[in-house]
């Protein structure tokens, strides 16, 4: 059977690894960019305890690996800029395990390394053609266009703009939620102040931050904007930026302090974007094409599930391929279909989550309202129904 994977991104990494192994599969991974240009898009990432979970049971020593390159996420703190603190949850409370804090940098070098040999780099898709049930996808790598004909299972993991969505079904169409978000990765000057995962609000204005490896600071920052409108460039200045984060008091928390001071000695650093998602999409209706990851599901990063759920998403299907391929059950159109039907409520779900959890940041929020609430029976039950619920796994992943 000839699989093609686009994208050699979390899912993909994670999917290359374990189909390549499969006895009778030709599998290639075509991905854009050079080998080892591990970009620092994102720079900083948490992953949540749920794909830590998933791809334990999935792959335990692809689980060391990313677990010996970061650091563990343990604790969530929601403070206001002032030091006042709201919220200061152990996710012992609501996991089975520690989550990770990593640069996406580390987080693609372990999965690339893991991946190899059947990772192809510097491939820019020319075309993809559906032919019945199967398609053709053409590529241009080193100056030399190569093609393949009748790939019999396609698996798109190329990102929120998946150039394999746009051929086969269409542009995904964004909703944009009315959030500003930037983010930056800084050496590590805060003595201590700065470590496990916290917020800190001043209204609606956010600020985030957590410590990744060797000892570097992530720092992301969000505020609310009109939702049909682009970013103003005045907001993205370190004027701006100090007055939304600063309290009327002018009483800045020492994390507080060290937080805007950063922010603003970075500014021509700042990768900015606008919050938004857009619907879920699995499998193609014609063809055996399977989407996973943000070229499944593009959902807004309140929750820190955007890469966590690309992991679940391929520990799942490609336990699936692997487990349906050693019984001899080699349909691509079955897997997709229970794929799908494993995946699509649990994403829906987490979609839906981790945009009622956005609240806090929208124009006119009560941050302190609506973060006690956070501290409620009714957020925790659905923090742990995220974080300890991702159905697929075989019964040793709970609790693992």
């Amino acid at each position: 059977m000839r699989i093609v994977i686009v994208g050699a991104g979390v899912a993909g990494c994670i999917m290359a690894r374990t189909l390549s192994r499969l006895s009778g599969a030709e599998v290639i991974c075509l991905e854009r960019v050079a080998q080892g240009d591990h970009a620092e898009s994102g720079t900083g990432l948490n992953i949540g305890p749920n794909a830590r979970m998933a791809l334990q049971a999935h792959d335990p020593e692809l689980t060391d690996a990313i677990t010996a390159a970061g650091l563990p996420w343990r604790t969530w703190r929601i403070s206001l800029t002032d030091g006042s603190v709201l919220f200061d949850l152990p996710l012992s409370q609501v996991a089975f395990n520690d989550g990770w804090r990593i640069r996406w940098s580390e987080l693609y070098r372990v999965l690339r390394e893991a991946a190899a040999p059947a990772v192809l780099y510097d491939c820019a898709i020319t075309s993809i053609v559906r032919d019945g049930n199967t398609t053709s996808i053409a590529w241009r790598q080193g100056g030399i266009e190569r093609r393949i004909e009748k790939v019999d299972f396609l698996i798109a993991t190329d990102g929120r703009y998946s150039e394999v969505r746009r051929a086969l079904a269409g542009e995904a169409v964004s909703r944009m939620v009315g959030v500003a978000i930037s983010r930056v990765l800084v050496p590590n000057s805060s003595n201590s102040l700065i470590d496990d995962y916290e917020q800190w609000f001043n209204g609606p204005n956010r600020l985030l931050a957590f410590r990744v490896p060797p000892d570097h600071v992530y720092v992301a920052t969000a505020f609310p904007i009109p939702a049909d409108q682009p970013i103003p460039e005045s907001l993205k200045q370190p004027e701006a930026l100090r007055a939304a984060f600063t309290p009327r008091s002018g009483a800045l928390s020492a994390q507080g302090g060290w937080l805007v001071d950063t922010i603003c000695a970075n500014v021509a650093d700042m990768h900015w974007a606008r919050m938004q998602e857009h619907d879920v999409l699995y499998t193609d209706p014609d063809a055996s094409v399977l989407y996973l990851g943000d070229a499944a599901h593009g959902m807004v990063p309140t929750l820190g599930q955007g890469a966590t759920q690309a992991i679940e998403d391929a520990a799942v299907a490609a336990d699936l391929i692997a487990r349906e391929w050693t019984a001899g059950r080699r349909d691509p159109r079955a897997w997709l279909e229970e794929i799908d039907a494993l995946r699509r409520e649990r994403m829906l779900f987490t979609v839906e989550f981790s945009r009622e959890a956005t609240d806090t940041m929208l124009e006119g929020a009560d941050p302190v309202a609506g973060t006690l609430h956070k501290n409620q029976p009714d957020f925790m039950a659905k923090l742990r129904r995220l974080y300890q619920e991702v159905p697929g796994l075989p019964a040793m992943a709970t609790k693992s």
